[in-house]
């Protein structure tokens, strides 16, 4: 390389190369200057790129820089693993200021005019036609990602646009870090036990071992959800399910217990300016268009309709059903007004007493080796792979496993799991990257995956039982999984997830939810704790009957939270941070059936769409739940297990990453367009339009 490089760090275990992350090894202080050298010696290597006088190709132009942007991608993924699993001051520091200089990084190389040209060249040439489907998507989408960059802009916008990128990295990660904080600032020490009755023993056991890491007698309840949900959905004590609702919605805001420690809400009005300062300077009216780009949907106005036309589906329904619990709750409760704080807790009673089950009653059937298992012979039957626990590798905590993923003899695929929730780890679930697959010439690398959940840990050495929801969650996870490890990509641009429409993304996941509600499935995903007999056949009815309970009702709050979040990014304008409540109010005025209380603040904690990659996407898991609930149909037409569905599923959606648009993907899967009528009947909703 003709350009000066930085002298490499020794001994640092981010630049070791290492097929697999050396989680044992990386310390805070290796973070920013591993990332400083791979970004300087990128950099390098572009200008290199750039200065070769031999025509663009992609032998002398893409595979070089993948093969540097992969490296680099590599040794971060670890980093930015460990700071939502394992947070700690030094390494949420060294995380930050990373964040930054990668940020810098990835506007620079979007916005570098010698880069542009040559990929132009490329795409312009003869050689263009005779590249490869996942090559040529390849180069369209950096073209596609150099004008979403503002390369056509005047240097001083691009500049502008660069700090901006910059700021909103650093603003969403501040997001996410208040909202850490906030859930884990909060905690109630509990000495009387009368005051948790009607709480399972599950929820029990997980409160006192809560206590007893705090060094505490008796019952601790934080606002992690193994926590929260249960005493919502349990306690008998109404005083004590409001106290724990006002601290859980009303996490990082003005309001609440914490009020103004942690509180996101200038955070909001920071980011949303900046997002549409950025769109603006692209020539978007909105950053709700600007999203729109790299997606399925078209238009604003189509992501409007879709979810209006849901909403009109539902609503009538939803309120039918609000006013059964409301009927219920006054009739066998004694709350003749329905509180907040009530919701969960009246709806558990009446699916009980409506369908004779509750989800404690089938935690037994679901301890977590014996869904694993399940789950691995769920894959097996489709796909024919084989997954396998790696003995002996290097852990970033005690609670992370590795696995091996075999087609026939041949390793393909790895993915580590880590299930349990804990101090220091971000809430919710996710899947994320670790190595992506690629292959040029001889060289290739295996996808890695992350596979993250927060379910309720095991206490005294029995396994954790889990509620059929979080099977569900389970399932859905390891359905990112699957597009990232099945993937047959030899591109890394467009390998699993890459260059998948952010819409379409949550199609494998959604997809093996169904199988969690199959009978045929359920006879090897459950068994028994003590004595592994499967769920018997009578409380398999109670729980198939009560698959829709409330569906409705759960519909419009996705609705809720996908049309304010659209709208939002539609409608906002600059320095008017009154919007968001403006705009929230409105949307449930239009579809919102349950109270809300005045104190909550559930958008101060909505990370999806202002920490993550969900805003203005977030009607993307409705999208998504068409395409899926579409897709299944299929196999309840053609058998759950039959091979030409799960062959044909594998190949045209799993396999082909973003090497095509998602819309011919699922032609070539279905046979025809999506149609929306699967999501209603399966969610018990198509008979009240």
């Amino acid at each position: 390389m003709s350009a000066q490089l930085p002298a490499k760090p020794v001994l640092n275990p981010l630049l070791a190369g290492d097929e697999l992350p050396p989680f044992s090894a990386i310390k805070a202080e290796h973070i920013v200057p591993a990332v400083d050298y791979l970004i300087a010696r990128n950099r390098a290597l572009v200008e290199d790129v750039c200065a070769n006088p031999a025509s663009p190709t992609w032998a002398n132009t893409v595979a070089p820089l993948a093969q540097a942007d992969d490296e680099l991608n590599s040794a971060f993924s670890p980093v930015s693993h460990l700071a939502n699993v394992q947070d700690s001051p030094a390494l949420r520091d060294a995380y930050r200021e990373a964040l930054t200089m990668l940020s810098s990084y990835g506007t620079d190389m979007g916005q570098h005019a010698g880069l542009y040209a040559r990929y132009e060249a490329i795409k312009a040439s003869a050689e263009f036609a005779q590249l490869n489907e996942e090559q040529q998507a390849a180069v369209e989408h950096a073209l596609r990602d150099f004008r979403l960059s503002g390369i056509a802009l005047p240097s001083e916008q691009q500049a502008e646009f660069k700090q901006l990128m910059q700021d909103l990295s650093t603003l969403q990660n501040k997001f996410s870090e208040n909202v850490l904080d906030a859930t884990q600032g909060w905690t109630k020490h509990i000495t009387d036990e009368s005051r948790l009755a009607g709480l399972p023993a599950s929820a029990l056991d997980t409160l006192a071992d809560n206590a007893r890491q705090a060094e505490l007698e008796g019952w601790l309840i934080t606002l992690e959800f193994p926590s929260y949900l249960p005493i919502m959905t349990y306690a008998d004590d109404r005083e004590l399910r409001h106290e724990v609702h006002q601290a859980f919605t009303t996490r990082a805001s003005d309001q609440g217990p914490n009020a103004g420690q942690w509180d996101n809400t200038t955070l909001m009005g920071e980011i949303l300016d900046k997002r549409l300062a950025a769109a603006q300077l692209l020539g978007f009216t909105s950053y709700a268009e600007w999203s729109l780009a790299t997606k399925m949907a078209e238009t604003p106005a189509q992501v409007v309709d879709f979810l209006t036309e849901l909403a009109e589906r539902s609503v009538p329904q939803a309120k039918r059903e609000y006013a059964e619990l409301q009927d219920f709750a006054a009739r066998e409760l004694g709350l003749n007004e329905l509180a907040p704080w009530d919701l969960t807790y009246a709806a558990e009673k009446l699916k009980e007493a409506r369908y004779a089950v509750s989800d404690e009653q089938l935690r037994p059937y679901f301890p977590v080796p014996r869904v694993l298992s399940g789950l691995f012979e769920t894959l097996q039957r489709l796909y024919q792979v084989r997954i396998e626990p790696v003995d002996e590798f290097d852990r970033y905590h005690p609670d992370a496993q590795l696995y091996n993923l075999y087609e026939g003899d041949t390793l393909i695929a790895r993915f580590y799991l880590d299930l349990y929730a804990r101090k220091g780890k971000r809430g919710g679930a996710w899947m994320d990257d670790c190595r992506v697959r690629w292959q040029e010439g001889e060289a290739q690398q295996l996808p890695v995956a992350y596979l993250t959940c927060n379910f309720t840990a095991p206490v005294d050495g029995k396994p954790s039982l889990l509620t059929h929801d979080d099977v569900t969650t389970l399932f859905h996870e390891f359905g990112h999984g699957l597009h990232h490890m099945l993937t047959r990509v030899n591109v890394a641009a467009v390998s699993g997830i890459n260059g998948v429409a952010w819409d379409a993304v949550e199609l494998p996941s959604q997809f093996m939810e169904n199988f969690c509600w199959e009978p045929e499935a359920l006879a090897f995903i459950s068994g028994h704790v003590d004595t592994g007999e499967p769920l018997p056949q009578d409380l398999l009815d109670k729980m198939l009957a009560a698959r829709n309970f409330q569906s409705a009702m759960q519909m419009v709050r996705q609705l809720e939270f996908s049309l304010f979040d659209f709208t939002l990014h539609a409608r906002y304008q600059s320095g008017q941070l009154a919007m968001v409540c403006d705009i929230l109010r409105a949307v449930r005025a239009q579809v919102a059936v349950v109270p809300t209380a005045d104190y909550a603040r559930f958008e101060n904690s909505f990370s999806h769409i202002f920490a993550g990659g969900y805003a203005a996407g977030y009607y993307s898991y409705k999208w998504a739940e068409v395409l899926s609930a579409d897709a299944f149909s299929r196999f309840e037409e053609e058998g759950l297990f039959a091979p030409e569905p799960a062959r044909d599923f594998r190949e045209q959606i799993l396999a082909r990453g973003g090497s095509r648009p998602a819309a011919e993907l699922f032609k070539a899967f279905r046979g025809r367009e999506p149609n929306v009528d699967a999501l209603l009947r399966h969610s018990g909703i198509a008979a009240a339009a």
